[in-house]
C-alpha cells in the first residue's frame, strides 16, 4: 500500500529513494527506451541504494493507495 519508511531486513530508509526511482524510470519509458533489469539496476546504483534487501523494498512495492482512499 504505502512504501514501508525503511528496509524491512537492515533498517536503512528506503521511501526518499522510492519517489526519485520511480520518477527516474518513469522519465525513461517516457523517452521511448525499453525499461529493463540493466535499466532498473543502473538506476538503483546511482540512488545508492545497493543492498538487496532494500532493492527488493523497492522492487516489490505495490503502489495501491489511489485504490484504497475511495473507501476510507
Amino acid at each position: 500500500m504505502i512504501i514501508p519508511v525503511r528496509c524491512f531486513s537492515c533498517g536503512k530508509v528506503v521511501a526518499s529513494d522510492y519517489r526519485k526511482f520511480v520518477s527516474r524510470i518513469t522519465e525513461v519509458q517516457e523517452s521511448g527506451k525499453e525499461v529493463n533489469a540493466s535499466v532498473i539496476s543502473k538506476t538503483m546504483d546511482d540512488l545508492g541504494i545497493e543492498r538487496y534487501c532494500c532493492r527488493r523494498m523497492i522492487i516489490s512495492h505495490a503502489d495501491l493507495i489511489d485504490e484504497v482512499l475511495p473507501f476510507s
